[in-house]
């Protein structure tokens, strides 16, 4: 079963403006940077497919840097990381590769120094909502996902090595789930990942790196990644929308309580509440921030949109919107505003639609007067129908489009608020149908590269998309499909999505002769 957690849908809470291009760079810097030599010296970025084409304006480059002096995804200083690292005495320089076909859409490769000459390079994809996979150290094919505690040993291809490995690991009381060796060649360097059911101290690691042939064991710590319940197996689990109704039908919880108790089990020792309090806290500010006091985008396409919007409503709301939609909509375009001059926002799944579901939910629970505890089961009912997209098909721009970002946001708006209406579970998953519907085929195409331009007008449709779809919902307008097939076609469609429309801003609006101008008039912000 999927051990996806909801803070991984709703999450992480980072600097913007990208949660692939930003949070997840960022991640996988900090994982090469605690395999890599120390101190570092130099490091050298190389960048492909669409991370080569749209890094500079999605802060790609400084989340790098930052993750590798140690930053951490909500730090406000991610912005100031160049001159972090200079004045460390960090060397460090970024180059594009067009040699990416074969290659993840967000992949780098980062290539460590250590001021005692030692090196090491580490290949990292961002699979979207800050998720990342590392694919390769030192040019060896690996594959860490951080289901587990991992830990990694670089050692010789030696008969010997991984049975003295193994003893050591069990004498200490840690038991293997998995093992898998990656290798150069016979006899050649190799890597061996462990995914073990408990962390490792620093006495049995201090064993391990004495042991014969062995170049280096480090824990490998993946931000963001999945975790695994401590049996291995999730009593609330579920991989698609029909499993997810069975569970719900046969507790007789709605998808918040269920997604809710899934998390318990997942993380038995965490205060899953506080956790959800938090992202609500933040989503409250992110909503807030740039209509009480907005800020240019580094960009400079954006900045005001939000404000402009909520200050229309009394003259507009009534014959076009109306005062809910009115305020969902300005609430979501504030999320971009803020998220688009690297301020902290919430993924929700992603950066680039991190409006979606705070400025719905956040809307329609203020209508009705719903308190925290109603508003926190809709955010459960949000991460349930997110993961099981995530799961299925993408949330991920480069992967999939903005069918995939901003869709995914809306089918989980859609179903938060049938849920915080009152609708049962199929009642929000036919919402969540509609709303993918909807959006099916949008194309990610952002101006320049940057998260702002259409991303902030779409976010708007979204919320819009989002609350029409939990209307008809309630009204009993269902859709004639099941959530899963909707799921399907939107992995099918993303799929076809030429490369042009998915992040890469080369074709649709950002094609545009008009975007190019704006590229030359906003260079020197």
């Amino acid at each position: 079963m999927m051990t996806t957690s909801a803070f991984e849908i709703l999450g992480p809470i980072m600097v913007g403006p990208s949660s692939s291009h930003t949070a997840g760079a960022l991640r996988i810097a900090l994982v090469a940077r605690s395999l890599g030599p120390a101190p570092l010296a130099r490091v050298r970025f190389t960048l492909y497919n669409s991370f080569a084409r749209t890094y500079h304006g999605h802060g790609t480059d400084r989340a790098l840097v930052a993750g590798v002096i140690g930053l951490a995804p909500d730090d406000v200083r991610v912005r100031d990381s160049f001159e972090m690292a200079r004045e460390q005495g960090l060397d460090f320089s970024f180059e594009t590769s067009d040699e990416g076909t074969g290659l993840h859409p967000n992949t780098v490769t980062i290539a460590m120094e250590g001021v005692d000459g030692t090196a090491m390079s580490v290949t990292g994809e961002s699979l979207g909502g800050g998720r990342i996979r590392i694919s390769s150290v030192d040019g060896i094919p690996v594959e860490l996902t951080g289901d587990y505690p991992t830990l990694l040993v670089a050692h010789r291809d030696r008969p010997g090595v991984l049975a003295a490995l193994t003893s050591g690991l069990s004498a200490a009381g840690v038991n293997i789930a998995t093992m898998r060796t990656f290798r150069e060649s016979r006899g050649g360097r190799a890597y061996t990942v462990f995914e073990l059911d408990e962390g490792v101290g620093d006495e049995l690691l201090g064993y391990l790196r004495l042991a014969p042939g062995i170049a280096l064991a480090n824990l490998v710590d993946i931000p963001g990644s999945a975790t695994v319940a401590p049996d291995g197996t999730i009593c609330d689990g579920f991989d698609t929308g029909a499993q997810l109704l069975a569970l719900c039908e046969a507790s007789g919880l709605t998808i918040g309580q269920t997604m809710r108790r899934r998390e318990q089990e997942l993380s038995p020792e965490a205060d899953v509440d506080a956790a959800m309090a938090q992202v609500l806290e933040a989503m409250r500010e992110e909503t807030a921030d740039a209509i009480r006091d907005p800020k240019p985008s580094l960009g400079g396409l954006i900045g005001g949109q939000a404000r402009a919007v909520a200050e229309g409503a009394p003259r507009l709301a009534g014959a076009l919107m109306g005062e809910t939609l009115t305020r969902a909509v300005a609430a979501a375009m504030a999320v971009i505003e803020r998220s688009a001059t690297m301020g902290v926002i919430v993924a929700a799944p992603t950066a680039g639609s991190a409006g979606v579901v705070p400025g719905s939910v956040l809307a329609v629970a203020d209508a009705v007067g719903a308190d925290d505890e109603r508003i926190a089961f809709a955010l459960w009912n949000a991460c349930a129908v997110g993961a099981i997209v995530a799961r299925c098909a993408s949330v991920s721009g480069a992967e999939g489009g903005c069918q995939a970002e901003v869709g995914t946001a809306a089918a989980m708006a859609a179903s938060a608020v049938a849920e915080l209406m009152g609708a049962d579970p199929a009642t929000c998953l036919s919402a969540a149908s509609t709303a993918i519907s909807n959006l099916l085929g949008l194309v990610c195409d952002p101006v320049r590269g940057l998260v702002e331009h259409p991303c902030q007008d779409r976010n708007a449709i979204g919320v819009a998309d989002a609350v029409s779809a939990a209307q008809l919902a309630l009204s009993g307008v269902l859709d004639p499909l099941p959530f899963d097939e909707v799921v399907g076609a939107m992995r099918s469609v993303g799929l076809s999505i030429p490369a042009t429309l998915r992040e890469t801003a080369l074709g649709g609006l950002a094609a545009a002769p008009s975007a190019c101008g704006a590229c030359s008039r906003c260079e020197g912000r």
